[in-house]
């Protein structure tokens, strides 16, 4: 094993990508260094390519869906051994002393640390993570399928799981995209009757064969009064960072029923609180999860051989790769391979 590994860097806010040679990092007491097989590129890693995150340092490497295999553990390190084959998402860490933290709720840690924000990320041969969180990969998984999936994957199914839907529930999907296209798949997994929801009607095949069991093509029809015909949905999961497209099925959710975002729009959604008040509903918002969640997220994918949509670049192709990304040209999520 040589000292030196290649990184991808951005050193300023609207900076370009740098392929960099830089010595492999050591793990801390409490962290573990990762040889990485694969890194997604995710939408959120323009916080760091454009230095709208606050508080972000540079130069940085971003990432933050990494899997690969542990290759050496800090002193303190007990729950994890070289050899295993990781992931690690979004939640790049906690305090364990904060208010949430002391609740055990990690998630709203008031320290928490971001993988690829706040210490460096997956677009590299190696990085170094804080030890909790990591999660383990299914031997069946590979890697490249594993890593979005610890972002647009535990994204969409901690926020359905955790939704109160029921097998058997209407729950539709707004958005058949990276993260709608997993949406769908765990909702027909988990027992729901699945609605795609799209404004491309030739989406609509590949919907079906995700496992929707009815597909909503909102060029030619109002989502809100067909998912009203269909008994009213209990869920619809939010997935296509628009406005108008979340305002527009806000009056689609029956009784008790949640609208439920994990695409950010730019602007404000428009609310009927009418509807809301009528259906004793709620409009939430949901983040992705912690390395327990991811775990949850990556076994449950493999016991349902749920996989992404993906397209494959090697680590000198990541300006090629981010650029797919973020002009949303990908089909559907895209996979550095360092």
């Amino acid at each position: 094993m040589t000292n030196t590994m290649r990184a991808a860097v951005i050193s300023e806010p609207g900076g370009e990508f740098e392929l960099v040679e830089r010595d492999i990092p050591d793990p801390s007491a409490g962290e573990v260094r990762i040889s990485i097989d694969a890194c997604g590129v995710c939408h959120s890693d323009a916080f760091v390519k454009e230095g709208t995150y606050p508080g972000v340092s540079y130069p940085r490497v971003p990432g933050h869906e990494i899997a690969g295999k542990i290759d050496q553990v800090g002193s303190d390190v007990t729950r994890l051994s070289a050899g295993e084959r990781v992931g690690v998402g979004w939640h790049g860490g906690h305090c364990f002393t904060c208010e949430p933290c002391r609740r055990g709720d990690f998630l709203k840690c008031e320290n928490s640390e971001v993988t690829g924000l706040t210490h460096d990320g997956g677009y590299a041969e190696y990085a170094v993570v804080p030890a909790e969180s990591v999660a383990h990969l299914p031997d069946s998984l590979s890697s490249d399928d594993a890593a979005p999936l610890l972002c647009a994957g535990v994204t969409t199914f901690n926020a359905l799981r955790n939704s109160g839907a029921m097998p058997g529930d209407l729950v539709a999907v707004q958005g058949v995209g990276g993260l709608g296209h997993l949406g769908i798949q765990y909702a027909e997994a988990a027992g729901y009757e699945t609605v795609a929801i799209s404004r491309t009607p030739e989406k609509e095949s590949l919907a079906l064969s995700l496992g929707a069991h009815h597909f909503i093509d909102t060029t030619n029809e109002d989502p809100a009064e067909r998912l009203q015909s269909l008994g009213g949905a209990k869920v619809v999961l939010a997935t296509a960072p628009s406005s108008d497209a979340i305002s527009q099925v806000i009056e689609a959710i029956g009784p008790g029923g949640a609208v439920i975002a994990v695409g950010v729009p730019a602007e404000p959604v428009p609310v009927n609180v009418q509807h809301l008040v009528g259906t004793v509903g709620s409009v939430e918002g949901w983040a992705s999860g912690t390395a327990r969640d991811s775990q949850d997220t990556l076994e449950f994918s493999a016991l349902s051989d749920i996989t992404p949509q993906i397209e494959r670049y090697s680590l000198r192709e990541v300006s090629a790769a981010y650029k797919r990304m973020i002009e949303n040209e990908a089909r559907f999520r895209v996979v550095i391979q360092p």
